[in-house]
């Protein structure tokens, strides 16, 4: 242990809030592009295809979701960065293959078709919706390259500001995009469009913020970067699996349709609520030196975490008539039917918490296969969960099912990474 300063709280705190904003406004654009196809005059279809594509775009891009997770870990000077940057090339050239196969190709048709059960305009607008992104893996790739790097210099505030700009093209591009784009299409063209902007503008903070790294012989060549960056893409592309699975499991219910309707909603609180939890993977990566400053994190993350568990109470309870019921339109009786499950909740806020703090720890030790491994048992929990639910159905409505799976699920990959840290941190001691 050597002189250097605590990590304090404000630290934390100036290097985790602008990364929570993030979150924020990147749930933001979403919405503005769905008020603005609300705004169409076949609005239904523009809706329902623009969801169908994003869905789609969102288990096909998911290899390349950590690349700023790779970067801050990786890059160590010129050799690793180079490295880095052919995996997120490559990890993009796969990408924009298969978006450009389901756009493209009779692949297209089946899944839309078989899998999904969209046909007709819906199917059409989403193939075409998939073909304009087919661009978006290159420039999300490198948005993410770029962001990792500026988050390694711990200015996130300027993850948040490229992403307020992010909102501000985004209009722009919708109010541009409007006389010559109709449907889906239009939030396709606009969803590119402020991307773009976003990715040079945070290339052009990269350029400006990078940390010089000695480099050396501790650098990583491409071939480790692989070996360490491939386990956190596929398990990135198996997390997604998850919601899809709950869904699956949900929609079979008596109260399916309810279900299913209740479920987005608390999806969406728990993405406001809960996402930017996931933001301690970085913060542990970036910031922890040692155990003095991981209790730091752990002292931070538990009242960051009660805060936005309490939060989670509030507008289950207090304040569901404004918030479910105004401002979201809900009826009285759906606003009762998830109450319940929206205030349990608040737990996930801790569970998702702390397995990111692990995955922060397991990616720091190079370690990332297990995070992987840890994602394969939350699948096999919930076949596991659906085999007995299928035997013995539970008396309780389907959006509590829904949740009690998923913080199940979360729970499994906290249980696992706990234990394998703690047997991993034994077996050190004794070597």
């Amino acid at each position: 242990m050597s002189g250097a300063a605590r990590l304090s709280q404000k630290e934390i705190a100036l290097f985790f809030f602008p990364l929570l904003l993030n979150v924020q406004l990147m749930s933001v654009s979403h919405s503005v592009i769905n008020g603005a196809l609300a705004r169409q005059s076949d609005f239904v279809t523009a809706l329902a295809a623009f969801s169908v594509a994003m869905v789609l775009h969102l288990f096909i891009a998911s290899p390349s979701y950590q690349n700023h997770t790779v970067t801050i870990a990786m890059v160590r000077g010129r050799r690793s960065l180079r490295g880095t940057a052919i995996f997120v090339t490559v990890v993009a050239l796969y990408v924009s293959a298969f978006l450009a196969l389901v756009a493209f190709t009779p692949l297209g048709d089946f899944i839309l078709g078989r899998l999904i059960g969209v046909e007709g305009e819906i199917a059409r607008q989403a193939r075409a919706v998939l073909g304009i992104m087919v661009l978006l893996p290159f420039l999300t790739g490198f948005r993410g390259l770029f962001q990792g790097l500026v988050i390694q210099a711990r200015r996130t505030g300027l993850v948040s500001f490229a992403t307020l700009v992010r909102v501000a093209a985004l209009l722009g591009c919708l109010a541009l995009g409007a006389p010559w784009f109709t449907g889906a299409v239009l939030g396709a063209v606009a969803l590119v469009g402020c991307i773009f902007v976003e990715t040079v503008l945070m290339g052009y903070f990269a350029w400006r913020c990078r940390i010089q790294h000695p480099g050396g012989s501790a650098e990583r060549g491409t071939l480790e970067i692989f070996r360490f960056a491939f386990p956190l893409a596929y398990s990135s592309c198996l997390q997604q699996t998850i919601p899809l699975l709950i869904n699956a499991i949900i929609s079979r219910l008596p109260d399916g349709a309810l279900a299913l309707a209740s479920f987005g909603v608390i999806r969406g609180f728990i993405f406001l609520l809960g996402g930017p939890m996931r933001n301690l993977q970085q913060a542990y990566q970036t910031l922890v030196k040692d155990l003095a400053d991981y209790l730091q994190l752990v002292r931070f993350f538990r009242w960051v975490g009660s805060t936005l568990a309490l939060l989670t109470l509030l507008i289950a309870y207090p304040l569901s008539q404004p918030v479910l019921g105004s401002l979201m339109g809900l009826d009285d009786q759906t606003r009762g039917y998830i109450a319940l499950p929206l205030a349990g909740c608040a737990l996930y806020c801790y569970l998702f918490g702390a397995v990111s703090l692990l995955r922060g720890w397991f990616t720091g030790e190079d370690r990332t296969t297990e995070l992987g491994r840890s994602v394969v048992y939350k699948i096999l929990f919930l076949l596991l969960g659906w085999g007995l639910l299928r035997l013995v159905p539970l008396p309780i409505p389907g959006v509590a099912v829904a949740v009690l799976l998923l913080m199940g699920a979360e729970l499994c990959e906290a249980w696992y990474l706990h234990g394998r840290r703690n047997r991993l941190l034994a077996g050190a001691l004794i070597a």
